[in-house]
């Protein structure tokens, strides 16, 4: 009897290991596609970077993983998922719990390392409901512009 719950002890531990492993190689991932956009943009310009980024399944798209683009001010400028969003200004957009998130984004942005995690909820285009999604900020180097690159938890 001991020897099998240990067993069962075992697999759950190791299960959770493996999830929690998992999620931050799937976070890793995130975060190297919102570097690899804002590198995108900076040698592309943003013109060109927007039409790309505003395109279904284009090379920033990776399913419920995607790149959005915005300004400093807090203007959506691409969303492959919601093309709708492109132009309209979000800076005082609140999430269900009252987080005044894209004023975080943009913070995070301005900041001295110009990048950063930022963790807020947000309808999953998928599921169509909301829920909690942590996203990797990048500001493109030398311009007003950042990417955003995430995950729904």
């Amino acid at each position: 009897m001991k020897k099998k719950l240990l067993c069962v002890f075992v697999i759950s531990v190791v299960t959770v290991l493996f999830i929690l492993s998992a999620q931050a190689a799937t976070l890793e991932e995130a975060k190297s596609l919102g570097i690899k956009a804002a590198a995108y943009v900076k040698k592309v310009g943003k013109d060109e970077a927007v039409k790309e980024m505003n395109k279904p399944n284009n090379q920033f798209d990776k399913g419920e993983m995607y790149v959005t683009l915005h300004n400093l001010n807090g203007v959506f400028l691409a969303n492959c998922k919601v093309p709708a969003v492109a132009g309209q200004n979000h800076f005082n957009l609140k999430d269900p719990a009252g987080k005044l998130f894209v004023q975080e984004m943009v913070n995070v942005a301005k900041s001295p390392a110009g990048s950063g995690w930022v963790t807020y909820t947000w309808s999953n285009p998928a599921t169509k409901k909301a829920q909690a999604k942590k996203a990797w900020v990048q500001r493109v180097e030398g311009t007003d512009l950042y990417t955003l690159s995430g995950l729904f938890q």
